[in-house]
């Protein structure tokens, strides 16, 4: 068994798509219309028949309190791994991206929390 597929929910597919492909880096996969929405897929551009991230509309009236509480509470919706933490922090604060955790180290673990601008709060991580 392995993941196929998983999702974040945002607030806005276009900006969404704009931010996870020409900010963070990953490569659309699909974007197919689905009436108002679409399904819309992004991948990593070193894996593009790897994982792929559901950038999936939070119209359901259960989404956007369950992004709220976790906002506030500053959890991550999903964590990307990285090469060097420090390195992309570097590179993603260069290009404008909001942090609300700076690189921290924990044991073998580094991770840095972003505002990925769709609602949710993203931790970049690597390992020793």
């Amino acid at each position: 068994m392995k993941i196929h597929l998983t999702s974040v929910f945002v607030d806005d597919q276009e900006k969404a798509l704009r931010f996870y492909t020409g900010v963070l880096g990953f490569a659309k996969k699909h974007d197919v219309p689905l009436g108002a929405d679409r399904w819309l897929t992004v991948v990593s551009a070193d894996e593009p028949d790897g994982t792929e991230l559901l950038l999936e509309p939070d119209g359901h009236p259960a989404v956007k309190p369950y992004k709220t509480a976790l906002v506030e509470d500053g959890i991550p919706a999903a964590s990307f791994a990285v090469d060097d933490v420090q390195a992309e922090f570097d590179r993603l604060r260069d290009a404008g991206v909001r942090f609300t955790q700076e690189p921290l180290a924990m044991g073998p673990v580094t991770t840095a929390v972003l505002d990925d601008t769709c609602g949710n709060l993203i931790q970049i991580m690597h390992s020793e």
